[in-house]
């Protein structure tokens, strides 16, 4: 364990910047072009929260993830969801086991793909509610209870799961309690022209890429001890704070335009979140302080799942990220 003074020490975040410019540059070798998406993944993860990234197939969801955790030699493990999936197939289950001395049969807990310092679920929304729920819970808890007994998952524990935005006939999306567990939903979009020729020339050539050891296992561990060491202003505090408070119809704070287009707002677990992920992206860029500027940038990521449009604003063509554009705008007056 780390000590406060190790944890305040401004050589502990100069060393934290270069790690992550390390890991980002690592990452680079093999991922052409989302460095913003790359850039939101290493702040989730330095905020000790999880990432759903949403995008069409083919768009290398998988890929970023598990060169992230060999740029961080973490432990990985791939969960593909299906229908058929249970909640076994993810946390583990008991086997007999005979003693070949005694003779004497025993249960035995076999750990499942949950019990990895980076998880992938991969199409999350495939897979029924009660499987997912095994996953979420594992999120929430960091540790998995079976046949009695309660297992911690060792840390850092890190769950990148995905969706396809397309085909959703035959899926099981997740409710907007479980979405909250999420900190960040992130949507990838396609590459521009340069990047996929890039992505087509080295991918189709015989060209292997090594991907080096950017940050240690106990480098991370320390600089997600850091992250919440840094301080923040009350007015930080308080415009994220308020941000999300305007995304809550019916109160004084709503402008008008949310009474009219959002049926539910964000909870506290959005302000907190949105302090979290200024903290981790002010450290990425070397300060030890965050700004307001932190939290708007925090702002569509960590609201985007937590606020929930209605009738109104899908009839008048307005989403989500319309809304808290808005909200963004009005807060510079």
């Amino acid at each position: 364990m780390q000590s406060d003074t190790t944890l305040t020490d401004p050589a502990t975040l100069n060393a934290l910047h270069a790690s992550t410019q390390r890991l980002q540059t690592e990452i680079a070798k093999v991922i052409v072009g989302q460095n913003e998406i790359v850039k939101q993944v290493v702040v989730c993860l330095l905020a000790r929260g999880h990432v759903l990234l949403v995008g069409v197939p083919g768009l290398a969801k998988t890929l970023l993830i598990r060169t992230l955790s060999q740029a961080l030699d973490l432990t990985f493990s791939r969960i593909q969801f299906t229908p058929d999936l249970m909640p076994s197939d993810i946390t583990g289950t008991e086997i007999i086991e005979e003693d070949h001395q005694t003779g004497k049969r025993a249960f035995r807990f076999v750990h499942g793909p949950v019990f990895a310092n980076v998880v992938l679920a991969d199409e999350i929304n495939r897979t029924p509610p009660k499987t997912q729920a095994a996953l979420l819970e594992a999120m929430q808890e960091h540790h998995v209870t079976a046949a009695g007994q309660t297992f911690v998952l060792e840390e850092p524990f890190f769950v990148l799961a995905t969706q396809n935005p397309i085909e959703q006939e035959g899926t099981y999306p997740l409710p907007e309690a479980q979405l909250d567990r999420f900190m960040l939903n992130l949507w990838l979009d396609y590459p521009s022209f340069s990047e996929e020729v890039e992505i087509v020339r080295s991918t189709t050539s015989a060209r292997h890429v090594q991907v080096q050891n950017a940050m240690s296992h106990e480098e991370l561990l320390t600089y997600q001890a850091f992250v919440r060491q840094i301080p923040v202003a009350d007015n930080v505090i308080e415009y994220a704070v308020s941000l999300v408070a305007k995304t809550r119809p019916g109160r004084a704070t709503a402008p008008d335009f949310v009474n009219n287009y959002i049926g539910y707002g964000a909870g506290p677990r959005a302000s907190q979140y949105l302090i979290l992920g200024a903290k981790a992206l002010a450290a990425l860029d070397g300060r030890l302080t965050p700004l307001t500027d932190d939290v708007r940038k925090m702002a569509i990521p960590v609201l985007r799942h937590r606020i929930v449009p209605n009738f109104n604003a899908e009839a008048d063509g307005v989403n989500a990220v319309d809304l808290i554009n808005r909200l963004l705008e009005d807060g510079k007056a």
